[in-house]
């Protein structure tokens, strides 16, 4: 049971949720997180990016809770800066899938998202070059046949067409230990099996005592309803597909107008 700021937990998404890479996070959400967060309020992110790609946009932000990262694949404690969770693919199999893609599709790009917390493009194409320009990511390049250590996750970079084109072809293959989802339209990620933001919330949920009743996600996109449905209220962006809209509680702004703040600062009308 929700009585006070206090006892409430939001969590949301960062890419066209919480931020956009072109613009950053708009200065509403940003007053507005930290206003939550002085009254009491915990408020972290669920994101598929990196430490580093999500710490950027948060020098100046409070996370009153571990972070989860890499869709999942790990949790953060950038108060504290230590790792508390981590998944690794099986990467054998992540690499033949890779393959059999980049074999099947010659366009496509590749990258993967490695154990060191770095960025590996194996094959880059426009996609790839938008991805890491906008965000302002460093990585290396290399062959995919010579890259050692464990992987967080691959992602496919490619147009909306091609993706789907992935998507099916994937879906008549085997690959296991994995399974694939996208993230937006241009994205099409391997993931561990088992690990999302969902399995990560319930990680985070009990290790921090906190009942998943007491949990508001906000989200945009597909790779969010898991995360959405995990928590105890789900709230959807307005520039959110109608299917990912559907399956929340209510619809916030879109990601540019404040939608975040907009949430949080109903919270904080009605519990503080």
């Amino acid at each position: 049971m929700i009585r006070s700021l206090q006892d409430i937990l939001v969590i949301t998404d960062m890419d066209n949720t919480l931020l956009t890479p072109e613009a950053g996070i708009p200065q509403v959400n940003q007053d507005t997180i930290r206003l939550f967060c002085m009254l009491g309020g915990r408020f972290t992110i669920a994101t598929g990016r990196t430490a580093v790609s999500a710490g950027r946009h948060l020098t100046s932000l409070p996370l009153s809770a571990p972070a989860i990262l890499y869709g999942g694949g790990a949790i953060y404690d950038f108060e504290k800066h230590r790792w508390i969770q981590k998944f690794l693919l099986p990467v054998s199999v992540a690499k033949q899938a890779a393959m059999d893609v980049m074999a099947k599709f010659p366009g496509v790009g590749v990258e993967v998202m490695t154990e060191d917390g770095g960025i590996c493009i194996v094959r880059a194409n426009e996609y790839t070059y938008r991805h890491t320009v906008h965000e302002h990511l460093a990585y290396r390049m290399a062959p995919i046949e010579t890259m050692s250590g464990g992987w967080h996750k691959v992602l496919f970079a490619c147009s909306a067409e091609t993706l789907q084109k992935i998507e099916a072809f994937l879906a008549e293959r085997s690959y296991p230990g994995v399974y694939f989802i996208a993230t937006n339209r241009n994205y099409f990620e391997i993931m561990p099996e088992g690990v999302t933001k969902g399995s990560a919330l319930r990680f985070l949920c009990e290790s921090l005592g906190i009942p998943r009743e007491n949990t508001i996600a906000i989200g945009d996109y597909y790779n969010d309803i898991e995360l959405m449905q995990t928590a105890g209220y789900a709230v959807a962006m307005g520039n959110a597909p109608l299917e990912v809209q559907h399956v929340a509680c209510a619809v916030t702004g879109h990601c540019l107008d404040g939608g975040v703040a907009q949430v949080l600062y109903a919270l904080i009308r009605k519990f503080s």
